[in-house]
């Protein structure tokens, strides 16, 4: 019998085991390295990422849920922001009425704008209402829209028979009349140019109050009078997003505690019929905040309540005893149409001190506004004040293109002006030209510059059928005054806080610089963060509109991933030829979409 080798067989076992543990560890080892590479270089990784980073988000609630939403993003993971709930349709979050409605009704505090601190902010998407068209386009918008895309019946049943809107089939339609004009608002104009230089262009910028659905501003703009118009959000609901609809410039705002966002002595006409503001309250204190916006040499037109009406005897009085008080020369009373002129200089002021009138200090800067309480103190005229009388300025459109004496007063300027308004009109040809944008077309219509400076963006389009509200950072520069001296209209704002519009109201939002919105001048720490302004840019466009952003390669880089989030179609492209190289432009367009039927 043979012996067997025991020892032999068992290492020979052992080697066996061996190499079948050495194959799993090298299939393991490959397989792990392919897994990699299809996680790194396939769309199909970035999906997984993208299903991991989403399931992450959705096991926290609230604040962390926000915060590690934004990081993600910030992190260019590819995430898609959610939508808001169907009932979001027309959110602005800092004029809420379930929020607003819990503050003091005093001086209507509770209907000025009041934003949601940053962590209850909503970070969705608003979404469209079911039945949303694209917007008509202008000059057509101004007498119809799509009723589907605002379908409140409120206002066109109550106001219908003043001439306000009615619904006729599958639009509002517009016949331009007015409570205090019935007839319309193009007899109730000529009216008013019996008394004021409306055409010629001694008048361009003007501000009506309480404006409705904004038919005055809306038929002043074929004599050339640039008309920004402003009403809260209130029981009739969407007076201003019906203007905004229509291609009127407009603007959610209430005259309660604090100043409006405008700067000082910038309006040649300033206009409120039946804007049941009652200017000789506190003081007169709503009188005074007119007159620090009204221009000097300029136009106050008061139709309605109080003047000559039954019963208010005693206010149409007091309103008169203001108006002279203020050296307001009364130009006529025609029924229940009050006008007067403002005085040219502050002389008779001077003198008027005595009866009572009080002057603010000299410390006082007139045209600081975001968030200023109102005085109950007359505004002094700026130091260059002859030069800012209406009369003393060029007509329009002359004082378009001529250096405005108030920037002079800004510092380390010199020929900044000149040279911002060359700069600009290079670069708006290269936006038509070589980015396949619609500026120039009847498509665009209702626009907005982020970041304006002079004006120059704005400037640069005065012969597209456009207008623009050019908006003033508040913690930059004041340079508003020059832009309102150009014949320019416009608003100061935060960009860490949601702008007073309703969604869906700008065709096209331009911007220079996105950094420079957000960050703190002094200790050069973001305030906020770029997902925070992408998702309020996204509220404010109309679906198929379009955003431009200049800036450095790296935050061009950074607001590409967000595009990417906010569902914008966007594409990277170079400056101009003319540019200093150390920035790209990145254009991108909102597509329309909707809530599933499931999801409702």
């Amino acid at each position: 019998m043979a012996n067997l080798d025991l020892t032999s067989s068992k290492h020979h076992i052992t080697q066996i085991r061996r190499w079948r543990f050495l194959d799993i560890v090298s299939l393991i080892f490959f397989a792990a390295i392919f897994l990699f590479f299809v996680l790194v270089l396939t769309p199909f990784g970035d999906s997984i990422a993208a299903s991991g980073s989403q399931a992450l988000v959705s096991s926290t609630t609230g604040a962390k849920r926000r915060h590690h939403l934004i990081a993600l993003i910030e992190a260019g993971r590819n995430l898609t922001i959610p939508s808001c709930p169907v009932d979001y349709v027309d959110y602005m979050p800092c004029e809420d009425p379930n929020r607003n409605r819990l503050l003091s009704r005093d001086m209507n505090y509770y209907r000025e704008r009041h934003c949601p601190p940053m962590e209850e902010r909503q970070l969705c998407l608003i979404p469209p209402p079911q039945g949303y068209n694209i917007p008509i386009q202008w000059p057509a918008s101004l007498y119809k829209i799509w009723h589907e895309n605002m379908p409140y019946n409120k206002l066109a049943d109550r106001k219908g028979h003043q001439g306000w809107m009615k619904k006729e089939g599958p639009h509002f339609i517009f016949p331009g009349g007015g409570t205090m004009f019935p007839d319309g608002a193009v007899k109730y104009i000529e009216q008013l140019e019996h008394y004021i230089p409306i055409s010629g262009g001694v008048l361009r910028t003007a501000l009506d109050m309480g404006c409705g659905v904004a038919s005055f501003g809306g038929y002043l703009l074929a004599e050339d009078l640039l008309t920004l118009s402003f009403a809260p959000r209130d029981s009739h609901k969407s007076q201003i997003q019906f203007a905004l609809e229509r291609g009127i410039p407009a603007f959610v705002l209430m005259l309660g505690t604090r100043r409006l966002p405008f700067p000082a002595f910038s309006f040649d006409l300033i206009h409120c019929s039946r804007c049941l503001i009652p200017f000789t309250a506190y003081n007169a204190t709503y009188f005074m905040e007119v007159d620090r916006l009204l221009r000097p040499g300029g136009y106050l037109v008061i139709s309605g309540p109080p003047v000559q009406w039954h019963g208010l005897d005693k206010e149409w009085k007091d309103l008169q005893a203001v108006a002279k008080a203020l050296c307001y020369e009364s130009v006529v009373v025609d029924g229940n149409t009050a006008i007067w002129k403002k005085p040219v200089d502050d002389s008779c002021l001077e003198a008027q001190n005595e009866h009572g009138l009080k002057l603010c200090h000299k410390s006082d800067d007139p045209s600081s506004a975001w968030y200023v309480n109102l005085k109950k103190c007359v505004s002094r005229p700026s130091s260059v004040n002859g030069k800012l009388a209406v009369g003393e300025i060029p007509k329009w459109p002359l004082r378009l293109t001529k250096t405005p004496s108030r920037a002079a007063l800004i510092k380390n300027v010199n020929d900044g002006f000149e040279t911002d308004t060359r700069l600009w009109e290079r670069r708006v040809s290269y936006y038509k030209k070589s980015l396949n944008l619609k500026l120039g077309t009847e498509a665009v219509r209702n626009v907005m510059d982020m970041n304006a400076y002079f004006g120059g963006f704005a400037a640069a389009l005065i012969s597209d059928p456009v207008w623009v509200m050019n908006v003033v950072p508040h913690n930059t520069q004041s340079t508003l005054g020059v832009i309102f001296d150009r014949g320019l209209i416009g608003v100061y704002h935060d960009w860490c806080e949601p702008f007073s519009s309703y969604p869906r109201t700008y065709d096209f939002i331009h911007i220079a610089s996105v950094e420079s919105l957000i960050k703190d001048p002094v200790t050069r720490k973001n305030r906020c963060n770029i997902v925070d302004v992408m998702v309020e840019i996204d509220r404010l466009l109309r679906p198929e509109g379009a955003v431009v952003i200049r800036d450095s390669p790296e935050i061009i880089n950074k607001i590409n991933h967000v595009a990417c989030s906010v569902r914008w179609e966007s594409k990277i492209h170079d400056t101009e030829p003319e540019s200093n190289g150390h920035e790209q432009i990145l254009v991108a367009t909102k597509l329309l979409w909707t809530v599933p039927s499931s999801s409702q």
